[in-house]
C-alpha cells in the first residue's frame, strides 16, 4: 500500500464484538446493503481554480447506503505473560527483525502507527519471555519513497546485521525495489501494507508475506460499492505506478462488469505538482462518480475538483489518500465525500495499548497490521525451533489458521510450547495466509467525511479473496 490517514478516529466503541459479516466480493454482489504528493494547495489558491467554471462534471445525484456508524472492534483475549512456560528450544542467536518503514517521502504520515504497532508487539513478546529463550531485537531503518534509493540502502545495512525478517515497506513501488535483494538474501519480508496485486505471483521464493489484503479486494468493494450508489459512469484520476494501476484496474473490471461505465481515466506521475489537465478532463467526461487514486496528492488535486463544480458527495477516495485534512482545506471541502481503508475499525483498547509506545500517535493507519506482522515472524520463529528466515518463513502459513485461536504472543506461545496447534487471529484480522503469503480474508472499511474534513467510520465489510 499505502494510505494517507493522519488522525483517523478508527476507534469507536469500548467493546465490539469480532463479528464481522462476510461476503463473496463477486461482481454481482451488491454490498454495504445494511469494509501509498504533491503540495497542498486550499481553497480559491488552488491551481489553475476557476470558481465561475461550473462545468459539474459529476451530479450529486448519488444515494448510497446510510452510515453504520463504525464500531471499533476489540482485540480478543490476551494471554497472560507470566503464565508462559519456558521454551523447550532455545536459540544461541536472538530473532533480529528489522523495519524498513517510511519517515520521509510522501508516505512519512505511515510511519508513526506502523512503528509504534511493531514496537508494542515487541515489547508484549519480549515481556513474555521473549522468542526461543532470547529477547526480540528491532532494528528501525526509513524507507523513503519511489523517487529515492532509501530503501535499497537500509535494506544492506540491516542485511549486514543478519536480520531474520524486514518488515515493511509501506509502498508496494518501494517493496518492488528491494523484495529480490530481501527474499535473494533467505529473508523474510513481511509488509504490513503491501496492497499491489503483483506481489501475489511474484518470484519471493515462498518469503514475502503480507497483513494488508491485494486492491483486488479493495478494488471489487469500492467498485460495488460506486454501483450500489447509483452510479453509471465513474471517472478517475490515477496515480501511474503498481499500487495506482493495480487498484484502478481491478475497480474498472467491477464497475464495467456491474454494468456501468468508466469514462475517463487521468493519470499522473509520482512528483507531478500540477494537475489542471487530469481535472479539467474529468470535468468535460461529467461522470456521475469520481474515484482519486493517489497519496499526498490529493490535497492539490481536491480544491481544482470542487472549483470546477464537482460535488464533494460523489468524490471517492482509498487507502492511500483517505486521511484527515482538517489542517489542509477548508471547511466542507469534502464534506460527504467517503474513502476505503483496509482493515477493521481499531478497537480503543489498542489505541491505550498504541498510547504507551507513542503518546503522541494520532493515526492508526497499519499499525494493527504492523503489530501483526510482528507476531506472526515470533510465532513461525518459535514453531520452527529456528531464528533462520527460510524456517520462519515455512511455518507462517500454519500459524495463521486451522488450529486453536489465540489473539497475542502470550496466548499463542502458551499453546505452541504445550504442543498445539494455532490460529493466530490479529488486530488486522483473521489474517489466514495462502500458499502465496496473502491473507485469504480481510475487512475493508468505508469512511465518510464531515464538516471538519476528517473521514469517519461508516460501516465494513469482511470479504474473502
Amino acid at each position: 500500500m499505502i494510505a494517507t490517514r493522519n488522525s483517523v478516529l478508527f476507534g469507536i466503541g469500548e467493546s465490539a464484538p469480532r463479528a464481522a459479516k462476510v461476503a463473496a466480493l463477486g461482481l454481482g454482489i451488491a454490498l454495504f446493503a445494511s469494509g501509498c504528493g504533491g503540495g497542498g494547495s486550499t481553497g480559491s489558491e488552488a491551481e489553475g481554480g476557476d470558481t465561475e467554471t461550473s462545468a459539474a462534471a459529476a451530479s450529486s445525484a448519488l444515494a448510497c447506503p446510510e452510515s453504520e456508524g463504525g464500531a471499533g472492534e476489540e482485540q480478543g483475549e490476551k494471554g497472560d505473560p507470566a503464565a508462559v512456560p519456558a521454551s523447550k528450544t532455545t536459540s544461541p542467536e536472538p530473532l533480529k527483525i528489522g523495519s524498513i518503514l517510511p519517515t520521509t517521502g510522501t508516505l512519512a504520515f505511515l510511519g508513526p502507527p506502523e512503528i509504534a504497532g511493531v514496537n508494542l508487539a515487541a515489547n508484549e513478546i519480549n515481556a513474555a519471555g521473549g522468542v526461543l529463550g532470547q529477547d526480540i531485537s528491532i532494528t528501525h531503518r526509513d524507507s523513503g519513497d519511489t523517487t529515492t534509493d532509501i530503501a535499497t540502502q537500509s535494506v544492506t545495512d540491516l542485511l549486514s546485521q543478519n536480520v531474520s525478517a524486514i518488515v515493511g515497506a509501506a509502498s508496494s513501488g518501494v517493496s518492488k525495489t528491494v523484495i529480490n535483494q530481501i527474499t535473494g538474501a533467505g529473508v523474510v519480508q513481511f509488509s504490513p501494507a503491501n496492497t499491489s496485486p503483483e506481489f501475489t505471483d511474484w518470484d519471493d521464493k515462498g518469503l514475502y508475506f503480507r497483513t494488508a489484503p491485494s486492491d483486488v479486494l479493495q478494488g471489487r468493494t469500492l467498485g460495488n460499492y460506486i454501483m450500489e450508489c447509483g452510479a453509471q459512469t465513474v471517472g478517475m484520476i490515477t496515480l501511474n505506478d503498481s499500487y495506482g494501476t493495480g487498484l484502478q484496474g481491478n475497480i474498472q473490471e467491477t464497475v464495467e462488469g456491474a454494468g456501468g461505465q468508466v469514462v475517463a481515466n487521468e493519470m499522473f506521475n509520482t512528483g507531478d505538482s500540477q494537475f489542471s489537465s487530469q481535472v479539467d478532463a474529468i470535468a468535460a467526461a461529467k461522470p456521475d462518480a469520481l474515484v482519486l487514486i493517489s497519496f499526498d496528492e490529493a490535497k492539490s488535486i481536491v480544491p481544482l475538483l470542487v472549483a470546477k463544480g464537482i460535488d464533494a458527495s460523489t468524490i471517492f477516495m482509498v487507502d492511500g489518500n483517505t486521511s484527515d485534512y482538517s489542517k489542509d482545506l477548508d471547511p466542507g471541502t469534502l464534506e460527504g465525500a467517503q474513502g476505503t481503508i483496509p482493515g477493521p475499525f481499531t478497537g480503543t483498547g489498542f489505541q491505550d495499548a498504541l498510547a504507551t509506545v507513542d503518546p503522541a500517535l494520532t493515526s492508526y493507519a497499519y499499525a494493527g497490521e504492523s503489530y501483526d506482522a510482528v507476531n506472526l515472524i515470533s510465532l513461525a520463529a518459535e514453531a520452527a525451533g529456528s531464528v533462520e528466515g527460510t524456517a520462519i518463513a515455512a511455518e507462517l502459513e500454519g500459524v495463521s489458521k486451522d488450529g486453536t485461536k489465540c489473539f497475542d504472543f502470550a496466548g499463542c506461545v502458551t499453546l505452541l510450547r504445550n504442543g498445539e496447534d494455532i490460529d493466530y487471529d490479529g488486530i488486522s484480522g483473521p489474517v489466514s495466509f495462502d500458499a502465496k503469503g496473502d491473507p485469504t480474508e480481510a475487512a475493508i472499511g468505508i469512511y465518510k467525511y464531515d464538516a471538519d474534513n476528517k473521514p469517519q467510520p461508516s460501516r465494513s465489510e469482511v470479504g474473502k479473496l
